[in-house]
């Protein structure tokens, strides 16, 4: 059996193929799995997502399953246990910036907004469909994500700009930028 033709960014790494074949662009529609997400994304920033993809397991079990309501009740106890957990990235501003993002969640939702509808509103609730030939088209954000990544600010969120907002969109199938040979570009589109 041959091997599916896919984007190029996965390495050999088994469990990178497995996320780009199964989760990667895969459109994600549930508040708590994109607050989830979104979180994971800024713990990324200046490391390769393959790091945060190893380290997620423990991510969730350090995180209280990445629950909001748990999360924004943290304190400077849980922070120290935080910084002292080897298993996940230990930057006190990522960390204060997961509970200070999920205070905001939490404040969303108080004031009746679903997360999942206010962050598929900057691409009209619907997949964008792009057709790259290659990964040197893809851009690293656009007028969406500096959107997504402005509003996001104003209303209490960290770690969230416009290139982790695209990231972000490109992961939770806000956008399909699986090159247009890939396998998955088409089950996708």
């Amino acid at each position: 059996m041959t091997e599916p033709v896919r984007c190029s960014w996965p390495s050999s790494d088994p469990l990178y193929i497995d996320y780009h074949d199964r989760e990667w662009g895969v459109p994600e529609r549930d508040s708590r799995a994109l607050y989830e997400k979104l979180m994971l994304d800024g713990f990324q920033a200046g490391l390769a997502w393959i790091t945060i993809l190893r380290k997620r397991d423990n991510f969730r079990k350090a995180f209280d399953g990445f629950e909001p309501e748990r999360i924004a009740r943290y304190d400077q106890q849980d922070i120290a246990r935080l910084l002292g957990d080897a298993g996940i990235i230990r930057h006190r501003g990522k960390i204060e910036g997961a509970i200070t993002s999920a205070r905001a969640y939490l404040e969303m939702r108080e004031q009746g907004t679903s997360f999942s509808d206010y962050l598929w509103q900057f691409t009209g609730g619907k997949t964008i469909q792009n057709h790259w030939t290659g990964m040197d088209q893809v851009p690293t954000e656009t007028a969406e994500s500096r959107a997504m990544s402005k509003d996001l600010k104003t209303r209490g969120f960290k770690f969230c700009g416009p290139t982790i907002c695209y990231a972000f969109m490109q992961a939770v199938g806000m956008v399909n930028d699986h090159t247009a040979s890939c396998f998955r570009h088409k089950e996708l589109s």
